[in-house]
């Protein structure tokens, strides 16, 4: 196909990746870990960890699952924390293992955790103290054999290590024990006796299994994407080659505050850094915001990634109003689309453009990026990858023209090999040949900028007419008295559906009187809500993405509530 796109690339970006790159995840952090041994690789809570160290932390946490828990190649092993320190030591041990990670939500509830651990078969879990009482409620139905217990001080410095212990130990509830397997190994332990075994390390490649990733399950059941080695190194690859000119190698600072065990800080923050000889500074709980703006106060951060949710919410911080941004250089967006108002917000406080890409977990994740050379907010979502082929299409598969909407396909490197255990559904994502059927409806420009218009599943039809969310959102979202908003459809006697926003207010004499006022001048008579409620507080997933199913479900009728 025509890659009409690649005029936009800047100079010096590659069309394709080339086949010279590490053969697998481990081997790419080993390559980082000897480079930049004396260089920190991640920070938390004021406590660093150099390249050296994790390379010594993980390769001994990798022979304990080997010589001590049989943890063969291909075993899956979750890993069940938010960002603290132990994340990455513990995600590094077991690839360097040959296993294969299974990243866990920690907010999971127990009819959650038990289907993805059961889905996966995992063998070893490595928990926080605080989720045992949920993992023991469900472990007895699970094929687990063993559990690594960490807690948040385990890896920072005296006296925080006391301190943090302190505060979540009184606020954890106690776990049955008996429910537990009899030997439930201590995080620490395992290190300390993990540097005196010997790491019998496989030969890993591109074709290794490296994650089972699951996808959120608003389409259905939470699947597992199947993300091989060369998978996610392919990515890491197609990130670093478009911001190779605006990163420098061993100076990046990053603000990781969406979680790791999410696919796009995974790739992004955790592997690109890591590889470039960055630090991730961790945060482990960004919804306490004073904290978080606390933690990073002292930090020259020079890049940070986030969802629209999140950028809002700081960029209303007084606190984080008063930060020092000069080094600031790089702002990513993802996870869901940014709003026009946040994010001139953002630049005018930060003088950071929002740059806005695109990905799915099946694709390891990122598939698009917009142009570095972006001046302020576009609405777009850029231009292909490196080695990254897109195209919108039809009901019928065929390719549309430039200009009209249909479902994004998108084929490279990064596509997963698939769903695990569920080759049907795996077959109907991805084709014969190799394309990835998203569900996300998109725009291709005449000369190759791609803008997305909405998930599939969440276009609301009127009276004949296709309504985006995104859009309804946008225009009730540049309103001052709105904080945050979700449209969805509602049954409509007379025609079939129509828009209902639900608003959380930053003014609580916001009346919906006002908000559709406000609509009558942006939006053609259709597309205006014609139900407006209000809400506390909106229902998100682990990363702040606002759930629109949820929502759906909650205020899915014609009446307003809250």
């Amino acid at each position: 196909m025509d890659r009409v796109w690649l005029k936009h690339y800047p100079e010096g970006v590659p069309v394709d990746i080339d086949d010279a790159g590490p053969a697998s995840l481990v081997a790419m952090c080993e390559e980082a870990c000897s480079r930049f041994a004396d260089r920190s690789a991640f920070g938390n809570f004021g406590t660093y960890l150099s390249f050296e160290e994790l390379d010594a932390h993980s390769r001994a946490f990798a022979a304990y699952l080997q010589q001590r828990l049989g943890i063969a190649r291909g075993d899956r092993v979750a890993i069940m924390m938010p960002n603290v320190l132990q994340y990455p030591v513990a995600l590094l041990g077991v690839l360097r293992a040959g296993g294969v990670v299974v990243n866990t939500n920690p907010q999971y509830t127990a009819r959650e955790l038990l289907h993805q651990l059961r889905d996966s078969g995992a063998r070893a879990i490595v928990v926080m103290r605080e989720m045992l009482p949920v993992l023991a409620t469900v472990i007895a139905e699970t094929a687990l054999e063993h559990v690594i217990e960490t807690r948040v001080g385990d890896l920072l410095a005296w006296p925080r290590s006391i301190l943090y212990d302190f505060v979540a130990a009184r606020r954890a509830k106690s776990a049955p024990r008996a429910a537990l397997p009899s030997a439930v190994h201590r995080f620490p332990d395992v290190l300390a006796a993990g540097r005196r075994l010997a790491l019998d390390a496989p030969a890993l490649g591109p074709e290794d299994l490296a994650f089972l990733q699951y996808t959120g399950g608003t389409t259905g059941t939470s699947k597992g994407a199947m993300l091989s080695h060369g998978n996610v190194v392919a990515n890491v690859r197609q990130v670093t080659a478009w911001f190779n000119g605006l990163t420098t190698p061993g100076s990046e600072i990053i603000v990781t505050a969406l979680p790791l065990y999410h696919i796009y800080a995974l790739s992004v923050n955790c592997f690109t850094f890591m590889w470039q000889g960055g630090l991730n500074y961790l945060v482990t709980n960004p919804r306490d915001l004073t904290g978080f703006v606390k933690d990073i106060a002292r930090i020259p951060f020079t890049a940070i990634t986030g969802v629209n949710t999140l950028f809002n919410h700081l960029a209303m911080h007084p606190g984080f109003r008063t930060l020092d941004f000069s080094h600031l250089r790089f702002t990513s967006g993802g996870g869901m689309a940014v709003q026009r108002p946040v994010a001139e917000a953002w630049q005018e406080l930060t003088g950071s453009v929002i740059i806005e890409g695109y990905g799915l977990t099946e694709a390891s994740p990122v598939v698009t990026i917009n142009l570095l050379a972006s001046t302020g907010f576009t609405g777009l979502i850029g231009v292909p990858m490196p080695s990254t082929e897109c195209r919108v299409v039809d009901d019928e598969g065929r390719d549309v023209a430039p200009g009209d909407s249909g479902e994004l396909w998108v084929r490279g490197p990064q596509v997963m090999r698939g769903y695990w255990q569920r080759p049907e559904e795996t077959a109907q994502v991805i084709t014969g040949d190799g394309w990835l059927k998203t569900g996300d409806i998109a725009v291709m420009s005449e000369d190759g900028l791609f803008k997305i218009v909405d998930r599939k599943k969440d276009m609301i039809l009127v009276s004949g007419f296709n309504v985006y969310p995104n859009e309804i959102e946008e225009v009730v979202a540049s309103h001052p008295g709105v904080l945050e908003v979700a449209a969805v459809g509602v049954p409509d006697r007379n025609t079939g559906e129509a828009v209902k926003v639900i608003i959380v207010r930053s003014d609580k004499s916001l009346t919906a009187e006002s908000v559709i006022e406000h609509c009558r001048g942006m939006l053609t008579g259709y597309k205006i809500p014609r139900h407006v409620a209000f809400a506390t507080e909106l229902p998100k997933s682990n990363v702040g993405k606002i759930l629109r199913r949820t929502v759906r479900d909650i205020y899915g009728d014609e009446s307003p509530a809250g």
